[in-house]
């Protein structure tokens, strides 16, 4: 027994010595995980082998397989009767590692004690390749984000190319998109009937590679027949043109099928499952996880887990369509909410935990309130195929009656071990702020506004303005700075009413598509105006399967083929970031030089009242020397000016 009451074996099995000790013979799938095997609802490794396990299916986990030497972890379970599921993380892997800069993480969120050396690059591709030359017949499934938002044609930011559908490079045999568990549980069905994995082709939410003349019932007239990848290749607005229909099919209520062409053969996607019921996310949600990490990890620190395990996710699913997030290309935009009985079942399981003293870290989701929020009439939905509700304005026929949630939070805080919970989700204001036109609708969102402020903010309530400008915002898909503004005037008057001392954190973008450095100078402008000093930023990451990777990538919007500016050098990138640290002493002469140079001179007395003398013409930006990198410029010009700030102590 450990010491939280557990025994091995209620954890999935990740050894020989665990598969015996439940006395199985053999397995029926065995799952490669490239992080750290969690016994969570937020890993979905343990998501899908619970569900497995719930089914009646014998499954095993093996967590960050060792993919050097002789591949003993990727025989150390033998051959599974039905196969071999690749879950290569709950973040895509080159995220997880590198920066915007290209620059190392600090640390693997998802790996023991954040270490970097526990999983490949691309483990999807690594993982499948490795079983496919080990166990050439047995068949290879693909799940997670990382293959998630490779389905198709996409850009690769790391690589700096094109890649086609990640079947291509990997030699798996299928991939289940999105949320897993209905389309994993009929893939069991269908394996266990005796059909072979190359005749399974009418599963939704599954991508395979055909042959033109094997596509079930062949090419029909409501399939979408997208540019071929060797096209993409060769011409960008094709590339564009695509990303419109798959972003669009991954938001409908019925979606068409999806076909790309890559050398002689389809990447045949078919739509998605509906959205799930509150039923089938309970169900998930309520199936036997210990919430702990396997013992295994014992007096490891596993940084993902430490910041979610005292965390409820309450709803799946995400309407605001910002150009930059995977989450509806993942969950897509409807909402699935779990019920109040299912949510305070975890609860009181989170307050059982030996380390928990109260407080639980967040009661949200994808956005955190969105929960229960649906369309009035559903047929209009049904027929719906806007990729956000709420841009460029709220939909009328969007139901933003924040009641529901208000219920959720006071039933939680009404339980006796729980002193505070904080809302640590993205929270959307402009949801709070929307005249609905129904007086009770309004009523509640005013009520949930201030009981967010006073009793679920744990001294920095954290939003994402992410800019000012209001051609940046449209290409990002999020409302206008003015609400922001609106907001935080609300946000301060129930402050000073209630005499709490909390500040606002806004989160900010630089150099994603369409945003120039006089865009950036007015940001700073904008934020000094509000007496911000900026901390929580970042420089735009194009990631697979974005809309605004699109641009980036291609230099066209996706929905008007209209070009789109993108920064995309290191200078550039660089250039645009330091407007965010205009109030760095460090930072002023390079800004006020930088204003000159692209004639908003103008803006130098807004940020510094007079400006700097100019000294002679210098470079407008900082040039590493030939042959250095930037980042390893940029590091040794920062530490630098650390010694420097240290010597002038």
């Amino acid at each position: 027994m450990s010491h939280t009451g557990y025994q091995l074996t209620d954890w999935l099995p990740t050894t020989k010595k665990e598969v015996e000790l439940r006395g199985w013979e053999q397995l029926d799938v065995i799952l490669f995980s490239g992080d750290a095997y969690v016994d969570h609802p937020s890993f979905g490794a343990a998501v899908i082998g619970r569900t497995l396990e719930a089914a009646g299916y014998r499954v095993a986990i093996v967590p960050q397989p060792d993919w050097h030497g002789d591949y003993r972890d990727f025989k150390k379970l033998g051959v599974p009767r039905l196969f071999f599921g690749i879950s290569p993380g709950c973040m895509d892997s080159m995220v997880n590692k590198y920066t915007a800069a290209r620059r190392l993480r600090a640390e693997d969120a998802y790996s023991p004690d954040g270490r970097h050396d526990y999983r490949p690059e691309y483990p999807t591709i690594v993982y499948s390749r490795i079983l496919k030359e080990l166990f050439p017949d047995v068949p290879v499934v693909l799940g997670g984000i990382e293959a998630s938002l490779r389905r198709l044609t996409h850009y690769d930011y790391w690589q700096d190319r094109l890649r086609p559908c990640i079947l291509h490079d990997s030699g798996a045999d299928l991939i289940i998109y999105g949320m897993g568990e209905r389309p994993i549980l009929r893939l069991c069905e269908e394996l266990d009937a005796g059909i072979d994995i190359s005749a399974v082709r009418d599963i939704p939410q599954t991508v395979y590679l055909s042959a033109e003349a094997d596509i079930p019932g062949g090419i029909q007239q409501d399939d979408i027949v997208l540019h071929s990848h060797e096209r993409c290749l060769r011409d960008k607005r094709a590339e564009a043109e695509n990303y419109r229909h798959i972003e669009e099919e991954s938001n409908k209520m019925h979606a068409q099928r999806l076909l790309q062409k890559t050398g002689s053969l389809y990447t045949v996607v078919n739509p998605p499952y509906p959205p799930m019921s509150t039923g089938e996310i309970d169900a998930s949600f309520d199936l036997p996880y210990t919430r702990l990490p396997h013992p295994k990890y014992k007096n490891k620190r596993i940084p993902a887990y430490e910041m979610i395990k005292h965390s409820v996710n309450i709803h799946r699913g995400c309407f605001g369509g910002c150009a930059f997030c995977t989450i509806s290309a993942h969950q897509g935009k409807f909402i699935s909410c779990r019920s109040k009985e299912s949510i305070l079942r975890e609860v009181k399981q989170i307050v059982q935990l030996p380390d928990f003293k109260g407080y639980l870290s967040d009661l949200g989701g994808p956005s955190a309130n969105m929960y229960g929020m649906h369309g009035k009439n559903q047929k209009a939905c049904e027929h719906c195929k806007r990729p956000s509700c709420i841009h460029p304005q709220i939909c009328p026929n969007l139901n933003t009656d924040h009641s529901a949630l208000l219920d959720i939070y006071q039933a939680v805080d009404a339980l006796p071990e729980v002193k505070k919970s904080f809302i640590g989700s993205g929270v959307r204001y402009d949801l709070l702020l929307h005249d609905s036109k129904d007086e009770q609708t309004d009523a509640a969102a005013r009520r949930y506004t201030r009981e967010l402020i006073t009793r679920h903010v744990s001294g920095r309530l954290k939003v994402a303005p992410e800019h000012t400008s209001d051609e940046v915002l449209r290409l990002m898909r999020k409302p206008s700075f003015r609400l922001f503004e609106q907001f935080k005037r609300i946000f301060d008057r129930i402050n000073s009413e209630e005499q709490l001392r909390q500040q606002i954190i806004p989160y900010f973008i630089s150099s994603h598509p369409g945003c120039k450095e006089e865009d950036m100078a007015e940001l700073a402008v904008q934020t000094k105006r509000l007496d911000f000093h900026l901390e929580q930023v970042q420089d735009f990451t194009p990631t697979p399967m974005t809309i605004s990777t699109e641009m980036w990538y291609t230099g066209y919007d996706p929905y008007t083929l209209e070009p789109v500016f993108s920064a995309k050098t290191p200078q550039e990138k660089l250039a645009q970031r330091m407007f965010f640290f205009w109030y760095q002493p460090e930072e002023r002469t390079k800004i006020e030089r930088e204003l000159r140079r692209i004639g908003r001179s103008d803006l130098i007395g807004k940020l510094y009242g007079s400006p700097h003398p100019v000294r002679g013409k210098e470079s407008p930006h900082p040039v590493p020397p030939r042959g250095e990198g930037i980042d390893s410029y940029a590091k040794r010009n920062n530490s630098k000016k650390r010694a420097k700030r240290g010597r002038n102590k």
